[in-house]
């Protein structure tokens, strides 16, 4: 017995050592695999500043990107421009190219500006380096469904289609445009737009959330956030935080934009 009970102890022994080092190996691969995840992460995602753009800009690398956007599309909810004391704007797109020093620039999306004591909502398109167009036949309101989508449709010819849809009033537009975009970045934004060539006050429109953003990088469409990211935070002068963003949702395919202040 006495024999028995030795070899016994010995054997829990064995096993009582291998198990704290099954514990230890496996806490150091959770930390192995924490970091790791982390790092993966820093290499998709970076924040920035803005002094006009809040929202998110994709591409296909954040230190390398590549010439291989063709598609952006989106959902959103037209937002009430709220009053203030002096004139004040804002708008909600969605486009490709554009992020700096890219001079190319697709956009198509919804403006909600407050000026001379009046609220006014309208729909638009533009290509840089040419003024944006306001899509008269259109009849734009707070609280109305937007969908858009910009798309590269001819390779060969650089022919894009431009669309912008009011579910809520069943109305939409579209437009086929041969531009030479640069085809590097996709962008969902809030923007205080540039009047009478100076950056304007940003409208209080409250919060815009996007849905449903998708874009096509290397001929793959996917989500917004499963591809490299930056969140871009827009600024004053002094650095302080005009509107904020969200973090990309669950699902990788919307954020919010919140006002914070005018200027």
């Amino acid at each position: 017995m006495i024999i028995l009970q030795l070899k016994n102890r010995k054997i829990n022994n064995k096993t009582l050592i291998l198990i704290v080092v099954w514990i230890i190996l496996f806490a150091f691969s959770m930390i192995l695999l924490e970091t790791l995840a982390a790092y993966l992460e820093s290499k998709q995602s970076q924040n920035i500043t803005s002094s006009i753009w809040s929202g998110y800009v994709v591409s296909s690398d954040l230190g390398s990107p590549q010439p291989k956007v063709t598609e952006a599309r989106a959902s959103w909810i037209v937002p009430n421009a709220f009053a203030t004391s002096t004139d004040t704007y804002s708008s909600a797109w969605i486009g490709i190219g554009g992020f700096q020093p890219d001079k190319t620039l697709i956009q198509t999306g919804t403006e909600h500006d407050y000026v001379n004591g009046r609220d006014f909502y309208s729909a638009w398109y533009e290509i840089l380096p040419d003024q944006a167009i306001r899509i008269e036949e259109m009849n734009i309101s707070p609280g109305d469904v937007i969908t858009a989508l910009i798309k590269l449709v001819n390779q060969q010819t650089n022919e894009w289609r431009v669309e912008i849809k009011d579910i809520t009033k069943n109305q939409e537009f579209s437009i086929n445009l041969n531009y030479n975009s640069s085809k590097i970045t996709a962008e969902w934004i809030v923007e205080r737009p540039t009047v009478n060539n100076q950056i304007s006050s940003l409208a209080n429109f409250g919060t815009v959330t996007f849905t449903d953003c998708y874009t096509t990088i290397n001929e793959k469409t996917a989500a917004m956030g499963n591809y490299p990211h930056s969140q871009v935070i827009m600024t004053n002068d002094l650095s302080l935080q005009l509107a904020s963003v969200s973090s990309i949702n669950e699902n990788k395919t919307g954020f919010t934009v919140q006002f914070n202040k005018s200027s």
